[in-house]
């Protein structure tokens, strides 16, 4: 049965009210009162100090049903792309997926659709950990829409059995994902920072940033297949091998007339810099010991002459300095440049969390204690404003 109030206890004291975490008990003629949200979790009945919440075990527990998973296997990964190009996030995917692959004993395979263009994917999804395609070519299909494109990973997905499918945390994949899991029925991870495997049960250990990012959760879900997740893009470690092959197999859907029923008639470009800090390779962020919107503007200048990106920490973003697609961290976005320059930023554990795989890290800071040392390739205790303006004009002289 779970959580019971018992109303001949009960004195309306809203203790439980503002306990819950949920917001599933409300109070009806003075009384408390569980709504169909509450979630059984018990915290309610630490905080009442008058009895009147209690938990009532059931009689007969009934014996979970064992699943029969036998037949799922492999892991496949949706791959975003613009013609021939690969997103980044979907090689990054792959590598991940071949690592994973080799800890189950499968495949990795890559869910992609297109116009007769997409063919010219292939080879680079092979290289980056595919080890069989399954495609399909469309004409309707050379600009990404959500419904036709659910439909595409949909029917793959009944068709394959695999038993992970994992899409890119982007605006696209965050579309696609929760409407398939939808389709399918099935629970979707999101925004993912990590993943792993159980040898045994063959369970996907999912991990992503929880309470806004104080806590690391990892989710793990074992009563349904495919198990499906969107991961960050810059978390993966890339894997690249130019001898891999594959085999490519073409599944034509049966679309429907309403499942294009959104059309994209055009593309108004309105020249505003759009910041892609997961694809630069080069960044140059700023956090608290910037001091404000002056020394952002000389962080800016640097990322001009080197052709950078600007990111940020999440306080200078919350002081409102700079806008927060630049912010980068466990909230913000994850990040593997081959340089990372960091000015002004202590090195919160969160704010490492998206960074710390940058290939070389340089860090500028008055505090020689800061912790953004502890993962520094080179670090440089001293006052900012007197060393960017320096290395500018020594770029400039290059």
């Amino acid at each position: 049965m779970g959580v019971v109030i018992l109303n001949d206890k009960c004195i309306g004291c809203k203790k439980c009210v503002k306990a819950c975490p949920y917001s599933s008990i409300e109070m009806r003629d003075k009384k408390a009162v569980l709504l169909p949200s509450c979630t059984h979790c018990k915290i309610c009945i630490e905080s009442c100090k008058f009895d009147a919440i209690i938990y009532e075990e059931t009689d007969e527990k009934k014996p979970e049903e064992k699943k029969d998973f036998s037949a799922f296997r492999g892991v496949a990964v949706y791959i975003e792309h613009k013609g021939r190009d690969v997103h980044k996030v979907s090689r990054e995917l792959l590598s991940e997926a071949h690592r994973l692959s080799k800890k189950l004993d499968t495949q990795v395979t890559a869910y992609i659709g297109g116009d007769e263009s997409v063919k010219e994917c292939f080879k680079v999804l092979y290289e980056y950990g595919a080890d069989k395609i399954v495609y399909t070519c469309d004409a309707r299909l050379a600009q990404y829409s959500t419904l036709p494109f659910a439909r595409m990973v949909s029917e793959f997905i009944k068709l394959e059995k695999p038993e992970i499918v994992l899409f890119g945390a982007t605006h696209e994949g965050r579309d696609l994902a929760p409407r398939i899991a939808n389709v399918l029925r099935v629970g979707l991870t999101a925004d993912c920072t990590n993943l792993d495997v159980v040898d045994e049960t063959r369970a996907l250990l999912q991990t992503r940033p929880a309470f806004g990012g104080n806590i690391m959760a990892t989710i793990e879900s074992s009563k349904h297949r495919p198990q499906m997740a969107t991961v960050r893009p810059g978390i993966m470690r890339i894997i690249h091998d130019e001898q891999r092959n594959g085999e490519a197999r073409l599944v034509d859907i049966d679309f429907k007339e309403d499942d294009f029923i959104v059309k994209l008639l055009e593309v108004i470009s309105e020249g505003v810099h759009h910041v892609n800090l997961e694809e630069a390779r080069t960044i140059v962020s700023g956090g608290r010991g910037v001091g404000g919107e002056e020394g952002f503007k000389m962080l800016e200048e640097l990322a001009s002459v080197m052709k950078a990106e600007v990111g940020a920490s999440r306080a200078a973003v919350d002081s409102k300095w700079i806008p927060k697609p630049h912010q980068v961290g466990q909230t913000g976005k994850s990040v593997r440049p081959d340089l990372y320059i960091a000015v002004g930023i202590s090195g919160a554990i969160q704010h490492l969390a998206g960074m710390q795989n940058s290939r070389v890290i340089v860090a500028i800071n008055k505090d020689p204690n800061a912790p953004i040392f502890d993962v520094a390739n080179y670090g440089i205790v001293a006052d900012y404003k007197k060393i960017i303006p320096t290395l500018i004009e020594e770029l400039k002289s290059l």
